[in-house]
């Protein structure tokens, strides 16, 4: 079964989710407070975490912080419905995706697989075989490994992160609409008011910085989507 950490505080509401992943085939562990939270988080063996916002001791944006220095295990987050900002800083923070409270148990499902999709591929050993590794310009996409190499030096980068920019490079130079990236890398259709997708691009954006010649590294084309610049010499 598939293990997964969930941290809330609403032990009540954490008991129904429980009950209902448990019939979808997943092994669920609890914490109440973010302190017992990271600490599982960082020392357990989970497949991804369910991550509240509020919570006692260190609030969920704490709890992610922290853990993103140590680990890369994949987040979704829970927030307040109507609070976007919340949503936007658990992304700029690292996590993979987020929903709002209440949520809808079947969406939650839905979220889970489309993160565990992405990161199940995601072998123990980072190595990989000759030919399997994606170059454009100054960045190496070892793909097998998941793993993002910029001027010979790795770049950690989450799952979702990974899988937009694999999208990206694999259509250097041509543009991408928002619906096709948010299709095929976040595992669902995009709606008008969730930025889920523009929070994963800035993420990129910060980590890889700029070209070598100073052109943006990816280009936001108004009202269609993303352009990864090919480089002039690539």
């Amino acid at each position: 079964m598939t293990s997964i950490l969930l941290a809330d505080d609403d032990v009540e509401l954490t008991q129904m989710i429980t009950e209902y992943l448990a019939q979808e085939g997943f092994a669920v562990d609890t914490a109440h407070d973010g302190k017992t939270a990271l600490h599982k988080a960082i020392h357990g063996n989970y497949a991804v975490m369910i991550l509240d916002v509020m919570m006692p001791q260190l609030n969920g944006f704490d709890v992610l912080r922290q853990l993103r220095v140590q680990a890369q295990l994949p987040v979704l987050m829970l927030t307040a419905r109507g609070e976007d900002v919340d949503s936007i800083v658990g992304l700029e923070l690292g996590a993979d995706d987020y929903l709002a409270k209440p949520c809808n148990p079947r969406v939650l499902v839905a979220r889970l697989r489309a993160i565990l999709r992405r990161s199940d591929s995601l072998p123990a050993a980072q190595s990989t075989p000759n030919g399997d590794c994606l170059v454009v310009g100054d960045i190496e996409l070892q793909i097998s490994a998941r793993r993002v190499l910029l001027m010979g030096q790795p770049v950690v980068m989450t799952s979702t992160e990974y899988s937009v920019l694999e999208l990206l490079l694999r259509d250097a130079g041509r543009v991408i609409s928002k619906q096709q990236l948010c299709e095929r890398a976040l595992g669902r259709e995009i709606n008008r008011y969730d930025r889920s997708l523009d929070m994963h691009v800035s993420n990129l954006r910060r980590k890889l910085g700029v070209l070598p010649d100073g052109q943006e590294r990816i280009k936001t084309v108004r009202g269609i989507g993303y352009q990864y610049t090919v480089p002039v010499h690539a």
